[in-house]
Order: structure tokens, then C-alpha cells, then sequence
């Protein structure tokens, strides 16, 4: 039975990724596909950076997460001391993992079981990435008061690749990008903004529109990062309304002072910051990446043949294949694709 379903729902998850949807309506369908199997009280997915497995965008199901919880949520998922974070899942063989499979102390040091799910009433949580040829494109969590079976536990692990799929293919999407100016906001070691140039306000508006106060959490998931980071630093990029891509950039004005103030940048991405992700969402090859990499620096066949020791023909069979992916028949096509 269990495997009829997640058959089904392989399926279902197929056929939306034909349908030329954004990443948050993709999501939006596939919860309601899963929460038939195994349902939940609470359920929030995310779409992932394909380079650093950061949170891009958040989608959650028929009951949203209280806003006031959301800033300690992002502080858990980046503070480096928590258990069964994206990042930690998306490095394991099997991303999967109940908090429950932990040691009780362990599954105690929780700060999302301890500060977030039992004052809302909650005690078991499912989480899950969707990973598909190595790179993970998305993941979700699952909270209820019941704990989650084995077999609701091989259901998602079985369509957790489907669901990758499809949010790979979501990813290509591009909404379009408005211009805007930079905005600096510096942000002290409570987490909250103390200064901001001018342009703050308009990406305040902007990403609030998606959810109130989801300006503020994306500061405080960035702090969160640089303030963990060895480097004193920190990139998320995230979508915005209207599946566009922003970027946010984190650095401790100090590196390895807790107690010192970070400064974030706000900023639309370009065509270049979104190279990799657009690569990896067509499904290249390592080979394939470097040659289109080369195609679009403006090198001829046998300046790439050159650069990447192989052979024209090599080079002219990976470009073949890369037109195929993307979808397009020049190189002036691909150009205009992947960096406009």
C-alpha cells in the first residue's frame, strides 16, 4: 500500500513539474500531496540554494508558524549548534531523520522542540531533504503531537527525490528583476537592526510582502550565519514576491568578536550570481559547466579546447548537449538565457 502511494505521488509530483510553475506553487500543490500521507499539524518547505543548502524561500502549509516563533527558528537552523538542520541532512546518505532518533538528551538540546514546538503544543518532529544527482534543491518539516512511523519515514524518503526533480526544474523560473538600490543595514549582536541607509526600507516592503516581518528574520538568519562562521561571513540568496532572486551578504565588522556588530548588504542578483544555480537547475554536467562557463566568457572552440585540454570536437559534443538542456539552439541563445 505504502509503496502504491509514494508511487502515486511520484507521479503527481511529475506532471506538476511540467506545468511551469514557481518554486512556492510547486510547493504549495506537493504539500497538499504529501499531507495525505502523512499528515501534520504544522508543515513549512523550503527551496534551497543548490551551492550552500541556505533557505531560498518558505512555504508552508494550511497553518502557518506564528510570527513571533520565526526568528528563533532561523537562528536554530544557522547557529551551528543544533541537530538535524537542512545544511546537517543534506550531508547525509538517507536526509531524513526524526528528532525522536536521537538520544533523548540530545533530542532535548533541541532549541525548535524546547522554544518553539512545545509551546505550541507540539512534541514530534519529521524532517526531510530533497535531494536528487547530489544536489539538494529543497527539504521540509513536518511537526505533530503522534510520532512518525517507519513507514511514513520510507514514504518520504522514496518521493523526497521526485520532489528534488521538480524543484530543480521550478528553480529555472525567473520573475523580473526590478531595479533597486543597495541597501546596507547594520545589525548588533542582539540581532536587531541599529542603522540603515535609505534603500533599507524599500526591501523591508518588498520581502514583508511575502510574509510580515520576513525582513527581519532574513537579517536574523544571516547574523545568525556570519556570527557562526569561522570566516565572519555570510551569503543567502532568497527569493522574492515574484520569484525573482536577492542576495544578502553578512560580515562581522570584527571577525571572532560575539559581541560586535555585523553589517548586511541587500542587494537584486545578477545574471553572474545566479550562474551556478541556473547550471545545476538545467541538470549540466561538471564537464558541461565548465565548457558553458567558457562559452559564455566569450572563448571560441578552440580557445576552450585549449583551456580545458580536450578536443574541438569534445567541446562542440558538450555544447551539443548543453543546448539540448537549456533549451536553446546558439550561443547567443544560451547567453541570453542563463545571464539576462
Amino acid at each position: 500500500m505504502w509503496d502504491g502511494r509514494a508511487r502515486a505521488v511520484r507521479r503527481d509530483v511529475a506532471a506538476l513539474a511540467t506545468a511551469g510553475l514557481g518554486v512556492a506553487e510547486l510547493h504549495a500543490a506537493a504539500i497538499e500531496l504529501v499531507d495525505r500521507v502523512v499528515p501534520a499539524e504544522l508543515t513549512c518547505w523550503a527551496s534551497l540554494d543548490p551551492d550552500t543548502a541556505v533557505i531560498s524561500s518558505m512555504t508552508s502549509g494550511r497553518a502557518r508558524v506564528p510570527g513571533e516563533y520565526e526568528p528563533l527558528l532561523a537562528t536554530y537552523e544557522y547557529d551551528g549548534a543544533q541537530p538535524h538542520t537542512f545544511a546537517e541532512l543534506a550531508r547525509r546518505p538517507v536526509p531524513v531523520a526524526r528528532l525522536s532518533d536521537l538520544p533523548r538528551r540530545t533530542a532535548e538540546r533541541s532549541g525548535r522542540l524546547a522554544e518553539v514546538w512545545r509551546p505550541l503544543g507540539l512534541t514530534h518532529e519529521l524532517r526531510v531533504v530533497f535531494r536528487v544527482d547530489g544536489t539538494s534543491w529543497g527539504a521540509a518539516g513536518l511537526v505533530r503531537n503522534g510520532e512518525f512511523s517507519d513507514r511514513e519515514v520510507g514514504f518520504l524518503t522514496s518521493v523526497a527525490p521526485a520532489l528534488a526533480s521538480a524543484t530543480r526544474v521550478a528553480a529555472r523560473t525567473r520573475g523580473p528583476a526590478e531595479r533597486a538600490e543597495t541597501a546596507i543595514v547594520v545589525v548588533g549582536p542582539d540581532g536587531r537592526q541599529r542603522t540603515a541607509t535609505a534603500a533599507a526600507a524599500a526591501w523591508r516592503a518588498e520581502l514583508d510582502e511575502i510574509a510580515p516581518g520576513r525582513f527581519a528574520v532574513l537579517l536574523r538568519a544571516v547574523v545568525t550565519g556570519a556570527r557562526a562562521a569561522a570566516t565572519g561571513a555570510f551569503r543567502a540568496r532568497v527569493r522574492d514576491a515574484r520569484g525573482g532572486w536577492i542576495v544578502l551578504h553578512a560580515a562581522r565588522l570584527v571577525a571572532g568578536e560575539d559581541d560586535g556588530e555585523t553589517v548586511v548588504t541587500v542587494d537584486r542578483a545578477s545574471g553572474a550570481e545566479l550562474l551556478g544555480v541556473l547550471l545545476a537547475a538545467y541538470g549540466l554536467t561538471a564537464r558541461e559547466r565548465d565548457v558553458c562557463r567558457e562559452v559564455l566568457a566569450g572563448l571560441s572552440t578552440t580557445d576552450i579546447a585549449a583551456r580545458l585540454a580536450i578536443s574541438a570536437h569534445t567541446v562542440q559534443d558538450h555544447l551539443k548537449s548543453v543546448f539540448g538542456k537549456v533549451g536553446v539552439r546558439s550561443r547567443g541563445e544560451l547567453t541570453a538565457k542563463l545571464m539576462s
